[in-house]
């Protein structure tokens, strides 16, 4: 088994989307900023009203997917195929855009906390214009492993915990994602294999962790993904009070990447043709 180091740390920094929703961007501030698979990952959290209530209006996507993750607070999806779905303290969201879809995401509370994650997970070429689809998973039916003092939830992926294969909410995909929400006790050790074919990071969004690499201890920063380096293992450490941290990894697509907004493609003539697509009314046709 070889230990994953720490390679880079990507801040996030703070901004806005949708109709202002306050939010912190790591992977994705800049088009340059990307760890295969994945496109960008937004946090979002505040208990100002201000900060999240105008949501997120009607907007169209193509070429990748979307995983939303609410760790507390209230969303309603609405999109043109129809679905309509309720997200959760702890539930996730996992729409694909395929082709293209078109969806809102728009806060159910005037108050109090909203607080999670909204994950872009790309598209190989073959896959960028299936057919859109839209999965809404409740917080009962994502699977929690325990060992020692640490919790591991696993969204998205398979793994072994305990001498034992486990499976996520969602399994397989080309990039075969991997996406846990690991809860650390002060002190405590856990020990994940990742596979050595994945590229991989971990994101701390509470409390205070480490990473272990063989003698050296890396202390995680908060709001900030940490891309992890080749290994097939990671080592984590609870620190001085209980933390939080996600895991992300899968494999990489390694085609090139063209982006306008919300549409993710291979080549140019291919955004060309998505933007004529959406303002001739044929996006999702």
């Amino acid at each position: 088994m070889t230990h994953r180091a720490l390679k880079q740390i990507i801040p996030a920094l703070e901004t806005s989307d949708g109709a202002g929703v306050k939010i912190k961007r790591s992977l994705g501030q800049r088009q340059s900023i990307r760890m295969d698979p994945f496109l960008m990952l937004d946090e979002f959290g505040s208990d100002q009203p201000q900060d999240y209530i105008a949501g997120f209006p009607a907007h169209p996507h193509r070429g990748f997917e979307t995983v939303t993750y609410m760790i507390e607070g209230h969303m309603l999806h609405e999109d043109h195929l129809g679905n309509r779905g309720n997200l959760r303290n702890g539930g996730v969201q996992w729409m694909t855009a395929g082709r293209g879809i078109v969806h809102s995401e728009m806060p159910q509370q005037e108050s109090g906390l909203m607080r999670g994650f909204q994950l872009w997970l790309n598209l190989p070429a073959a896959e960028k214009m299936k057919p859109a689809g839209y999965r809404d998973i409740q917080p009962e039916d994502i699977p929690a492993f325990s060992q020692g003092g640490a919790t591991v939830k696993l969204i998205a992926g398979e793994m072994t915990l305990s001498g034992g294969q486990v499976s996520g909410a969602v399994t397989g995909g080309s990039t075969d994602a991997i996406y846990a929400d690991i809860h650390l006790e002060p002190g405590s050790q856990l020990s994940l294999p990742v596979p050595a074919s994945h590229n991989a990071m971990l994101y701390l969004y509470e409390g205070d962790a480490e990473l272990i690499t063989g003698d050296e201890r890396t202390r995680l920063q908060a709001s900030a993904a940490s891309v992890l380096d080749d290994g097939d293992e990671l080592m984590l450490e609870g620190s001085t009070q209980p933390a939080r941290v996600l895991l992300i990894a899968g494999k990489p697509i390694g085609e090139p990447i063209v982006q306008y907004g919300p549409f993710v493609m291979n080549t140019r003539e291919e955004i060309e043709q998505t933007l004529r697509d959406y303002q001739s009314g044929h996006l999702t046709a």
